[in-house]
């Protein structure tokens, strides 16, 4: 099988079809760019979210007991698995809490000392809203405790909002994905039914399935690396140029896991196994099934 052949009918084919072909290209190149800004935004979303949800604590206020049930507290908290740190806050260090929060109005009040000890505790919120209100049901029935303080309403609606941005988000993609591969399907229909004698006289003559489709094949990947590199150039262009010179207050949106190339790489491997599926999925059903059956 010629490579040089099969490359140069997948070229060609592009040119065949020019605006079967610029219709898809142009397709994909929307529906990619359209992910990687979703990608992009979602990321730094989710990103904001993680950050936020790192600030919910656990605190457990504490009765007036002695050591030895104070070191029993502290051993069946940090028995939890929940709980990633446990810091001992004392009376004393309550009092100066307050008086560095509130300042030297409070100097007065703070000197009462009135301010029970506590733990508070740094928990993992990638557990759930459901498993933090658990543990805190059993931190409540620990003998020595007064009190369990935790926003779980601030958890609930993080999480809330995460799922549903996640829920809409990866619609919207699938729905993109979906119009983009039809596009391509069609166009290497058309690009099919154009060479549909070529295909039976290339039959006639012994050539197989798989040399007939390669060059089908070829165009589409083609098409999706044309395409996922014109929206790889349109993702530097908007957040690197025209988001911070048009709207600098939302500042530069970073790059998932930290680097351009992550995002860029996924976007043109995408782009080419969308127009590497599209083309086959064509290919595979109308040389095979329609054009060339015996």
């Amino acid at each position: 099988m010629s490579i040089k052949y099969i490359v140069r009918e997948g070229i060609s084919g592009i040119k065949r079809t020019k605006l079967a072909a610029t219709t898809s290209i142009f397709s994909l190149f929307v529906a990619v760019l359209l992910l990687g800004i979703l990608t992009r935004i979602g990321f730094n979303v989710y990103s904001q979210a993680m950050s936020i949800k790192e600030l919910v604590e656990v605190e457990v206020f504490l009765l007036d007991v002695d050591e030895r049930t104070m070191d029993q507290i502290r051993q069946q908290i940090e028995s939890e698995e929940l709980v990633i740190d446990a810091t001992y806050i004392s009376k004393d260090s309550a009092s100066a809490i307050m008086r560095e929060e509130f300042g030297a109005g409070v100097e007065e009040l703070a000197e009462l000392n009135f301010l029970p000890a506590s733990y508070r505790l740094s928990v993992n919120t990638d557990a759930g809203a459901e498993s933090i209100e658990t543990m805190v049901s059993r931190l409540k029935n620990i003998r020595g405790v007064d009190e369990v303080e935790y926003n779980a309403a601030l958890l609930r609606v993080m999480e809330s909002n995460l799922n549903t941005f996640s829920m809409v988000g990866g619609s919207i993609g699938i729905l993109i994905l979906l119009a983009a591969l039809v596009l391509v399907y069609n166009t290497i229909r058309l690009t099919i039914y154009a060479k549909r004698d070529l295909i039976r006289a290339m039959k006639l003559v012994g050539a197989t399935h798989k040399f007939i489709r390669s060059p089908f094949i070829v165009e589409g990947i083609l098409q999706g690396l044309i395409a996922g590199s014109l929206a790889v150039l349109s993702i530097f262009f908007i957040f690197e140029l025209a988001m911070p010179y048009y709207l600098p207050d939302l500042g530069i949106l970073e790059w998932p896991f930290g680097r351009w190339y992550f995002l860029a790489g996924a976007m043109l491997l995408l782009s080419m196994m969308m127009g590497w599926w599209g083309s086959r999925w064509a290919a595979r059903r109308f040389i095979k099934e329609t054009y060339i059956s015996e």
